[in-house]
């Protein structure tokens, strides 16, 4: 299971509020715990993290330097909750639940995520090991507290509402936050650990990410790194519920959402390509004619290579011909040039692998206008750990020397 949803949230609750007044005694008061049963819940917490986070002394607790890197974290955890919760309460005129991680568990939230992934309660139950009525029984204890529908049913199914899709959005920002918590604790006591998730686009998969992660391996052997490839619609949606750290890629000029950044790393040079032995090959410069007398095969619309396309013929004061194939696989792509006279556009990285190969060649380099600039992007309000922030400063030195 997930370690975040070990947790206890009235326990993390109980714990902000222990940091803040310095105090147990005080603290148990204000979370309506008594004494016993709230030095309990800290130390079930320190058990979980294998890490003291207070420190007593006669005159109550002070945090210690796990302490310190932790409740920062539950702080900006429950916060995303809170928020969450707010917001669905909203459009029906609901007042917002003050302290609702007192009011809500872990199991209730795992339910919801889990069911309103697959919209099933018998394949969720299945991938999470729990029975089918312990997950209606903490849905329907989920929604009694919230007073919003999160599951509307269509016959035998089941369908997560807006309201519920809009709560696992915070839901998952609030585990990522969580994990990153556990992850800087247990580095203070070991070599950086945790994991990094990297969501990537086509274009930064030959040669410049790949040797990053490699230097990135070689100095944190206790970290792991999962690489998340796919459209990049479906990339930025993990990336913006905090199921991704960042992601690399072409940068947008129109970022569908608000809470997200792009930070540019470098500009990648443009070339035409096409199989060696092209018959185009060799020429010095390129007429517009050779361009409009072969086929093309390049991504679909509103994918950045397809824009510095059409981009091309426009320079060239002619409309592009029709494509008989729109294809974003490197694989694909070769394998169609391989096959007779196509052609296409490739990066620099992207096409020094291919001719290495020896089986493309480059047909024509473009202009310095013809540039497609390589980003990192992130949520705006994403605060790094320490060896994500060593992952980053490795991208950007790396980034530099292009």
């Amino acid at each position: 299971m997930d370690g975040a949803y070990n947790l206890n949230l009235r326990h993390l609750d109980a714990l902000v509020e222990v940091g803040r007044l310095g105090n147990i005694s005080a603290a148990a008061a204000k979370v309506n715990l008594s004494q016993p049963a709230l030095a309990q819940a800290i130390a079930k917490i320190e058990q979980a993290l294998k890490a003291r986070l207070f420190q007593r002394h006669a005159a109550g607790v002070s945090t210690t330097p796990a302490g310190m890197r932790f409740i920062p974290r539950v702080q900006r955890a429950l916060r995303y909750l809170s928020t969450g919760v707010r917001e669905i309460r909203r459009p029906a005129r609901l007042p917002g639940i003050a302290h609702v991680e007192r009011r809500l568990t872990m199991a209730q939230l795992r339910a919801l995520v889990s069911v309103a992934g697959v919209n099933s309660y018998a394949t969720a139950a299945e991938q999470i090991g729990l029975s089918q009525p312990s997950l209606h029984r903490a849905m329907r204890d989920l929604q009694q507290v919230l007073k919003v529908p999160l599951l509307a049913r269509s016959g035998r199914a089941v369908r997560a509402t807006d309201a519920a899709n809009r709560l696992v959005h915070y839901t998952r920002l609030m585990l990522a936050e969580l994990r990153a918590g556990i992850d800087e604790v247990a580095a203070l006591h070991q070599a950086p650990t945790g994991q990094l998730r990297i969501g990537v686009l086509p274009v930064a998969r030959a040669r410049f990410l790949p040797a990053v992660l490699a230097e990135f391996c070689s100095q944190h052997p206790s970290a792991s790194v999962e690489i998340i490839e796919g459209p990049y619609a479906e990339l930025l949606a993990r990336l913006r519920q905090g199921d991704m750290d960042l992601m690399v890629g072409s940068y947008r000029e129109s970022v569908p959402a608000r809470d997200v950044q792009q930070d540019i790393l470098f500009d990648d040079a443009l070339s035409v390509v096409g199989r060696a032995g092209h018959p185009l090959q060799g020429k010095s410069r390129l007429a517009t004619q050779d361009l409009l007398d072969h086929p093309w095969v390049v991504p679909a619309r509103g994918v950045p290579m397809r824009l510095h396309w059409e981009r091309l013929f426009a320079a060239h004061g002619v409309e592009p011909p029709k494509l008989r194939v729109q294809c974003g696989s490197i694989m694909l792509m070769r394998g169609l040039m391989l096959q007779g006279d196509w052609l296409t556009l490739m990066s620099r990285d992207q096409f020094l692998l291919e001719s290495q190969a020896g089986h493309l060649a480059q047909i024509g380099a473009l202009g310095s206008e013809f540039r497609r600039r390589i980003a990192m992007t992130r949520r705006k309000d994403w605060r790094p750990t320490p060896l994500q922030e060593a992952f980053i400063i490795m991208l950007r030195t790396a980034a530099s020397k292009k």
